[in-house]
Parts: C-alpha cells; sequence; structure tokens
C-alpha cells in the first residue's frame, strides 16, 4: 500500500500529513535519513573546529568562544538552510538530490507546511533568513572585536529567535497541530530540531540583560560620584 493517497497531477504519493495535501510534481527522496543528517553533523563538527581554534587565538573566553560558535552556526543555518526555503518554493520537485532539497523535504515529515508553503511558516522563515541571518554572522564578528554593541545585538537577536519559535508553534496549534507523518518525526523534527533556538536564545538574553544592565548600574554610580 502506498504511504499516502496521490493527488490528482502527482506523479508520486508523498509521504506527508494531511494525506491529500496537494503536492503536484513531488519527487521522492532519493537520500537517506542518515546521510541527510550525517551531513549536518558533519557541518556542525567541522564549523565548531574551525570556529573553537579561531577564537583561540584571539584569546577569547570559553564563554566568548562558544558564542562565536553558537551565532557562526546559527547564522549559516539562517542564510544557508532556511534561505534556500525561501527561494526555492518547489523543493518537492528536485530530482538532483541536491542536499538542501532533500534535507526539506525530510524535514516536512516533522512539519508539512513546509512542503505546503504555508504563508505564516514562509513569513517566519524570510525574516529569520534576510534579517537574522547577517545579524548572527555580525555577532560573530561584534564578539571576535570586542565591539561595544555585541551584547545588544545579541540580545536582539535571540528576542528575535525566540518570537519566530513562538509564532512557529502557535501558528501549528491554531492550525490542529497535525502537520507530522507520525509521532517520531513529531518529536525528533517539529520538537527537537527546534529546541536548540528555545534554550540557548533564553540562555543568552538573560546574560546580555544582565550585563546591559550592570553596565548602566556602573554608569550610574560613576555619575553620582562626580556629582558628589
Amino acid at each position: 500500500m502506498a504511504e499516502s493517497q496521490t493527488s490528482q497531477g502527482d506523479v508520486h504519493p508523498h509521504p506527508y500529513i494531511p494525506r491529500d495535501l496537494h503536492l503536484p510534481g513531488y519527487v521522492p527522496s532519493s537520500l537517506s535519513q542518515s546521510n541527510i543528517l550525517s551531513v549536518f553533523a558533519s557541518f556542525f563538527l567541522i564549523l565548531f573546529a574551525l570556529t573553537w581554534i579561531f577564537s583561540g587565538r584571539l584569546k577569547k573566553t570559553k564563554v566568548d568562544r562558544l558564542l562565536i560558535f553558537w551565532w557562526a552556526f546559527t547564522g549559516l543555518t539562517h542564510l544557508i538552510l532556511e534561505g534556500y526555503f525561501v527561494f526555492t518554493p518547489e523543493f518537492f520537485k528536485d530530482n538532483t538530490s541536491f542536499h538542501l532539497a532533500e534535507s526539506w523535504k525530510e524535514y516536512s515529515k516533522g512539519d508539512s507546511r513546509y512542503a505546503a508553503r504555508d504563508a505564516g511558516i514562509v513569513t517566519v522563515e524570510i525574516l529569520t533568513a534576510l534579517l537574522e541571518g547577517p545579524a548572527s554572522l555580525l555577532a560573530v564578528y561584534a564578539i571576535a572585536t570586542g565591539k561595544s554593541y555585541s551584547y545588544i545585538l545579541q540580545f536582539a537577536i535571540s528576542l528575535g529567535q525566540l518570537y519566530g519559535i513562538a509564532v512557529y508553534y502557535i501558528t501549528a496549534i491554531l492550525g490542529g497541530d497535525n502537520f507530522s507523518t507520525n509521532s517520531f518525526y513529531y518529536y525528533a523534527y517539529f520538537i527537537g530540531a527546534n529546541v536548540p533556538w528555545i534554550v540557548i536564545p533564553s540562555i543568552i538574553s538573560i546574560r546580555c540583560w544582565r550585563k546591559i544592565v550592570a553596565a548602566f548600574q556602573v554608569q550610574s554610580q560613576t555619575k553620582k560620584t562626580k556629582v558628589r
């Protein structure tokens, strides 16, 4: 039995929910899940090694070195992976085994709104790719060079990421929260793949808030001392 019903005009049945989702010209994935995830894991490890070595030469603290990696990772993810989604509306038709297209075909098993080109998802991804992507790479530069705007920039990007995640989940709930092929993809992709963009931006926001408040307290104390 086919994994799903074939919509009129479709060449292949798709594996997404709802089963009657109309994806004319859909081409099944040619890369395995392990292949897709191994490339992503390799990118993660190589980038970590490069940023760790680079930041070590700059004599940065361990926290700053981890932040440089995070902002490089999240910035490139926004620009490359999510940017591809934004500018390739029919990735599900790709028959070249292009890795980015295959990645979105795979992720859509956890959230078919990507394959369906849901307006809310597209809006969030446009803002994420075009604004948060470049801003994240700017944060790498700001931390590496010790710029004064580093904390406020990180704080702003983190709030943007948290806002995007909130919209992502709220729209899913309002839409019925039934976009995953099965419970594995729901928890592995829809939930698991997005947890880092909840936890890490939350931690960074709190840290930056404290740094900014502390800086203003010092400034306030300095002014009071001068007045006296």
